[in-house]
């Protein structure tokens, strides 16, 4: 019996040596072999009866999901774990090994911020910066918080997205800077249009972005300063140059899709044969996917409208597939406390469960878990 024991023992160690000997050659540095080692471990462990060689996609998504939902992992330990995972497999070539969508894991392994424009937003002071922050944008933010706070108020009032709020700020920002951050209360148009010259003529932008910075700023002063700007005149615009728009062929389409697997093939085939812009996309409920009339409901795109598109045929059964296994993930969460959206529009106030329920869960959820899905 002891004999038998010391021989498995054996093989273990053998079987970890060559692990070691693997990953260090793939270029895993020296004290994180053992970090490697520990992450292995507890894959297999939580699937003791069953060899490596018969593991199916289904059991390393399962392991990636419950690991993907600790919020004491940190994204560089998930991503790790991940890494770990893909590296035993590629060492012995297990067969589910190119059928478990790797990219699509890692490129969404981050924990989301509080500033993604996924996530709900409260009327506050736009990003406080660290107090250890010396970069001068960083300054400006805190030297003139309750300009920009006021800026973010009237914005979100008038339910703009979460990028012109971004962007808006940010020009904000820079213009105050351009001017010695000197108070923008005793800035004005002359001020503005020496900024949106130098934009033109010294850091040679397009058209659309000096129409952007112009935008953010009569919009700063009209509604978060209440003194609107006065007529400004001529000045050196960036010129809008005229281009031929380059339009892929259907070859060339369906050869980048072959390229692209999994969940992220399905994404580009929604934005391809949907029309649908990327936060379009990423943005998508339950509820807005149709498949009786086969259409989907894109609610407050660009322009804060709403619009319908086709739903393309030929991502009607991966969406149908892909959608139970997000229903799956959900009823994990609501068992675990968790499984809760963000709810536009004050509709969490009015329907406390709500945002628990089914149809308002994202088509695309994160594999991360965010603990306050309002933060």
């Amino acid at each position: 019996m002891n004999n038998n024991k010391s021989k498995m023992d054996n093989a273990a160690d053998r079987f970890w040596d060559r692990y070691i000997k693997f990953i260090q050659k793939q270029g895993v540095k020296g004290g994180a072999c053992r970090w490697y080692v520990k992450r292995v471990e507890q894959y297999t462990q939580a699937y003791p009866d069953q060899k490596l060689l018969t593991h199916t996609p289904e059991l390393v998504i399962r392991f990636l999901e419950n690991e993907g939902r600790n919020t004491q992992l940190k994204d560089w330990q998930f991503i790790q774990t991940l890494d770990a995972i893909q590296k035993l497999f590629i060492m012995i070539d297990a067969p589910c090994l190119d059928k478990v969508d790797w990219a699509h894991w890692r490129s969404f392994a981050h924990t989301l911020p509080q500033s993604h424009a996924t996530l709900a937003r409260e009327v506050s002071v736009p990003r406080e910066p660290g107090k250890t922050d010396k970069d001068a944008l960083a300054m400006v933010r805190r030297d003139y918080a309750s300009f920009l706070t006021a800026l973010v108020a009237e914005i979100r009032q008038r339910h703009y997205s979460i990028r012109t709020e971004q962007v808006y700020e940010l020009w904000v920002c820079r213009f105050i800077l351009f001017n010695n951050a000197n108070n923008p209360e005793q800035l004005g148009a002359t001020e503005v249009v020496s900024f949106l010259q130098h934009l033109a003529v010294n850091r040679n932008v397009a058209a659309s972005t000096q129409n952007q910075a112009l935008n953010a700023l009569v919009f700063f002063y009209r509604h978060a300063i209440k003194q609107p700007l006065n007529d400004l005149g001529d000045f050196s615009r960036a010129k809008r140059p005229k281009r031929l728009p380059v339009v892929l062929t259907q070859n060339e389409v369906n050869g980048l899709l072959n390229q692209i697997k999994g969940i992220h093939h399905l994404m580009v085939s929604l934005l391809y044969g949907a029309g649908l812009r990327l936060m379009d996309c990423v943005r998508l409920r339950i509820q807005d996917v149709n498949f009786e009339y086969r259409e989907i409901l894109v609610r407050d795109g660009k322009g804060q409208k709403d619009r319908v598109v086709p739903l393309p045929e030929r991502t009607m059964r991966p969406l149908i597939e892909h959608l139970k296994g997000v229903r799956l993930l959900h009823q994990e969460d609501l068992d675990n406390g968790f499984g809760m959206v963000y709810l536009p529009n004050a509709l969490a106030r009015k329907y406390p469960n709500a945002a628990k329920e089914w149809h308002w869960q994202y088509v695309f959820p994160s594999t991360r878990l965010s603990v306050d899905p309002s933060a």
